[in-house]
């Protein structure tokens, strides 16, 4: 799949924009603050209907107005296209339309356009807590299995349904617990099942990347933890409803899982250099990409490539160069500040290119 044109309208600093994009390489080049992210944000929420950086949904719009607005044009390998619009008026639900019909729920949407980012706020999965890292397992999921995003839907609801019982004070009805216990464990096993497939077959694609990345200066491993590799979850649920009631909500089940990141047997976010720690991320979400083009989806994914080569050395810069100039990657989207790194890609990339500078919000090529 590609992006052919993008209609940008008050857009976190963007206050409009219309842009024809290459099939291939698209460069945003311009100094810190510009805009450049919010280009490649604008596109990300676009496929997923938020901003990559916020779920706050209001903080897209642009300062001092009421309203904002994407249109995407998207192109099929085969030549069919898709005409995808979401607009945002402040105090009111966002609306996301496919062509001209709206969607009657936004879930509906995620995996038509599959899309991979690589931005400085990844360093969240490495530092911040194990939701972060569920999002991002769950986010890769939820492109290639409707079923999981519904699953995920229904074991949350039923989770806070108990945990709302949990925090009331008169003793309830056992039996009323139990059928929200039964639903987390009915929907928990699925999504645990999901989880372990997807890193299971993800782990030997991210250790290739990384090798090839850091010239195999050291060994990572990913480690997936789960409450449900104990034992069935609705024992879990049960066995622990006493203590369960006593702090106010569910000790057990998916979503307490985590996705342990280690290097040299340690976790990362403890003893990896911030170089180390940026290769660890980027072969990540390369690896992401990769399995992303493998799971029967009808399209490739895009690539969005925010601010990549900050804090590595120039060999590790130089792999990636190699390798996102490749063929192993469709319509490619990345930003930078220094026009050396962008110009080594356009020398070892053969095909179709554009150049967008970006200042204060404006976008010219």
């Amino acid at each position: 799949m590609r992006l052919t044109d993008l209609t940008i309208f008050n857009y976190k600093n963007i206050a409009e924009a219309e842009l024809h994009f290459s099939p291939k390489l698209n460069c945003f080049i311009g100094g810190n603050g510009q805009g450049k992210t919010n280009v490649l944000d604008a596109i990300h929420f676009l496929s997923f209907c938020r901003s990559y950086s916020s779920s706050i949904d209001v903080l897209s719009v642009r300062h001092g107005q009421e309203f904002m607005s994407l249109q995407g044009l998207y192109e099929y390998e085969d030549g069919s296209k898709e005409d995808i619009h979401c607009g945002l008026k402040v105090g009111q639900k966002k609306v996301v339309r496919r062509g001209k019909k709206a969607y009657r729920r936004i879930s509906e949407h995620i995996g038509l356009i599959p899309l991979v980012m690589v931005s400085p706020a990844d360093q969240i999965l490495v530092n911040g807590g194990s939701e972060e890292r569920r999002r991002f397992i769950d986010m890769v999921i939820c492109q290639y299995d409707p079923n999981y995003t519904e699953s995920l839907i229904r074991y949350n609801k039923a989770l806070q349904q108990r945990n709302a019982m949990l925090k009331q004070e008169e003793e309830l009805d056992p039996e009323v617990f139990l059928i929200f216990e039964e639903q987390m464990a009915r929907e928990g096993e699925y999504i645990y099942k999901k989880r372990s497939e997807y890193i299971t077959q993800l782990i030997p694609i991210f250790q290739q990347f990384y090798n090839r990345i850091s010239g195999m200066q050291e060994e990572v491993e990913l480690r997936y933890v789960s409450h449900l590799q104990r034992g069935p979850l609705l024992e879990q649920l049960t066995k622990d409803r006493f203590k369960d009631r006593a702090v106010g909500y569910s000790l057990h089940g998916i979503h307490k899982d985590d996705l342990e990141m280690l290097q040299n047997g340690y976790l990362v976010r403890r003893e990896g250099s911030q170089g180390q720690s940026k290769t660890f991320l980027i072969a990540l979400k390369l690896a992401q990409f990769d399995f992303l083009s493998k799971t029967g989806s009808r399209t490739t994914p895009l690539l969005l490539l925010d601010d990549i080569f900050d804090k590595l050395d120039a060999e590790r810069v130089e792999q990636i160069v190699k390798l996102v100039s490749g063929d192993r990657f469709g319509q490619i989207f990345i930003t930078d500040t220094n026009r050396d790194h962008l110009d080594r890609i356009l020398a070892s990339m053969e095909g179709d290119n554009r150049i967008f500078y970006v200042e204060k919000g404006e976008i010219k090529s």
